[in-house]
């Protein structure tokens, strides 16, 4: 049998590993349009940054090294220009030579991966407009960066390699700017988590232009670059890159007549079949399942292509591998900030016609009474009546990662949001709580379930009545109270609420908030325990705070988001 793969890296190199470990006879040849065969993508950033030192370590084979170990025919610097599916061929280019040729297969597997995004825009051509996605971009931008020493740069696009990008540029001494149209940073976040992203950004000295449109791109009189925005002043920098995103590489394809969906991509069956037989496709470039909500979806991650590589070398090798669709699990180092999410966020639950609810808690990274202990912000979110867990995001600094990992198994599981309190985890001082954070979360969607406590959203805040017909209720201490409180709410310190219920009038729903939601939780029993009607907001005074904060910087017209 005769296998051809397009495309290495992740999904492809993976596919070939796969293949000769199942079966030692395949001939298996591999076409790489790039000099690299498998390089470490995610990586790229921390290159350019000087934080990963040696350029080798950013390839993970060689095709020397491959044939090495798994006696495969990779052929780098080799462009496949046509697929013809009825003859079962495919026509080659060797870019090095020019020589063109046909290469025969049994089984064709398509890793073309996904191309950055070109807006078709005035100036993209531009010699200081540059793109990161192959290792061949980033030795050209590094090369750039050493030479002409930069001082400034201006990132079109906030996403996973915009946001590290910014990072590395930053740390080279660099005045970074990242210019979008959406209003926030990293979508697969709601609104009012990515607020804490912004702030540790904004902290760091990264300039943030959101909700701005790029019209396109100028030379400019000292050799730099302007960015022509609409209906604001241009942004000025050394050097622009342009993040907003990937597009399938799915020109072959649809040459082809294969079957395409989202964006161009490929449709394959859980299988990683494609609409034509003996073709099968992994990766960037393929449409998946959404794992939460069923739904058509493209996911650009290196763990799913990964796995989808795997899974069309077991069904090429006469296995029956499925694969179950993509979660879309992610994690990101912002300085020293790490933000995770998995599953759905609220914003896109709701969106996929799913009725969805979120509790915010603010846990510390481990005990409390054990030095050193951070706090991070978690948002879990569930569908109403039945409590299936949707998805999840947490931004911290210690412990991120490990918590979104058990929320991410938990969703793969199909456990409920309430079922979290049951998971038996690891617990010493220097590592968690005793009721760890993702715990903590299942206690409190039970308590919602049990209707031992109703809460109240940020997005309801602004509709509270102020006329007296409800009590707004701050129960935090007086020195928090003076150092920032919303306009409204009264202060009755928790542990005085139950000498001070006469103070509250009978018959009056109370709206209550404290710091984090846990005190403000304690008064809503308290005054449950009384009669009163009550609840609890949920996130606290700290959440709200970094949420209206970051609302009212954005919104402003400057063209950095920033103070002046």
């Amino acid at each position: 049998m005769k296998i051809v793969i397009i495309g290495g890296v992740a999904g492809g190199a993976t596919a070939a590993a796969r293949l000769r470990r199942l079966d030692e006879q395949a001939e298996i040849v591999v076409f790489e349009r790039s000099g690299y065969i498998s390089y470490a993508n995610c990586g790229l950033p921390y290159y350019i940054g000087g934080v990963i030192e040696d350029r080798a370590a950013l390839t993970l084979q060689t095709p020397e090294s491959f044939f090495t170990r798994f006696r495969v025919d990779m052929r780098v610097r080799h462009e496949v220009t046509a697929l013809h599916p009825e003859r079962k061929t495919v026509s080659v280019k060797n870019l090095e030579t020019g020589e063109e040729f046909e290469e025969g297969y049994d089984k064709l597997i398509l890793s073309p991966g996904a191309k950055p995004t070109q807006p078709n825009l005035p100036g993209v051509g531009l010699e200081k407009v540059f793109t990161l996605r192959t290792v061949e971009d980033t030795f050209r931008l590094k090369e750039y960066i050493q030479r002409n020493q930069p001082k400034s740069a201006v990132l079109a696009g906030g996403g996973f390699i915009g946001l590290e990008l910014a990072e590395n540029l930053r740390e080279l001494g660099m005045k970074v700017t990242i210019v979008q149209r959406p209003k926030q940073l990293m979508n697969p976040f709601d609104p009012d988590m990515a607020a804490f992203i912004h702030s540790e950004v904004r902290r760091r000295g990264i300039r943030l232009s959101l909700g701005r449109t790029v019209e396109g791109f100028l030379q400019s009189r000292d050799g730099g670059v302007d960015v022509v925005l609409q209906g604001e002043e241009p942004l000025h920098a050394d050097m622009v890159v342009l993040a907003i995103g990937v597009t399938p590489d799915t020109t072959l394809a649809r040459e082809a007549g294969l079957e395409l969906g989202l964006k161009g991509s490929i449709v394959v069956n859980d299988r990683m079949e494609t609409s034509i037989p003996d073709i099968y496709a992994v990766g960037d470039a393929v449409q998946v399942r959404h794992f939460v909500t069923g739904q058509d979806a493209v996911i650009s991650l290196a763990g799913p292509a990964n796995k989808q590589g795997r899974i069309a070398a077991d069904n090429i090798c006469g296995g029956d591998s499925r694969y179950p669709g993509s979660q879309g699990s992610s994690v990101i180092k912002v300085f020293d900030l790490t933000a995770a999410a998995t599953g759905v966020n609220e914003t896109n639950a709701q969106k996929a016609g799913l009725d969805a609810d979120a509790v915010v808690l603010s846990p510390m990274s481990h005990a409390g009474y054990y030095p050193g202990g951070k706090v991070m912000t978690m948002k879990v979110v569930f569908e109403r009546g039945t409590y299936r867990l949707l998805g999840a995001q947490i931004v911290g600094y210690e412990g991120v990662d490990k918590r979104i990992d058990v929320l991410s198994t938990a969703i793969h599981c199909g456990m409920t949001a309430v079922q979290l309190k049951d998971l038996d985890l690891a617990y010493a001082p220097p590592y968690s709580s005793a009721k760890d954070p993702v715990n903590m979360a299942g206690f409190m969607v039970e308590n919602l379930a049990r209707g031992l406590v109703r809460q109240f959203h940020l997005r309801d805040m602004e509709g509270l009545p102020r006329d007296g017909s409800v009590t707004l209720l701050d129960v935090r201490t007086p020195q928090e109270y003076a150092g920032g409180h919303i306009e409204g709410f009264r202060l009755i310190p928790v542990d005085e609420l139950r000498e001070r219920l006469r103070e509250l009038e009978a018959g009056k729903p109370v709206y209550v908030i404290c710091q984090s939601g846990l005190r403000s939780y304690i008064a809503c029993r308290i005054l449950a325990g009384h009669g009163f009607e009550a609840y609890n907001f949920s996130g606290g005074f700290r959440y709200y705070s970094a949420v209206v904060d970051d609302r009212r910087l954005t919104e402003r017209s400057t063209p950095c988001g920033m103070d002046q």
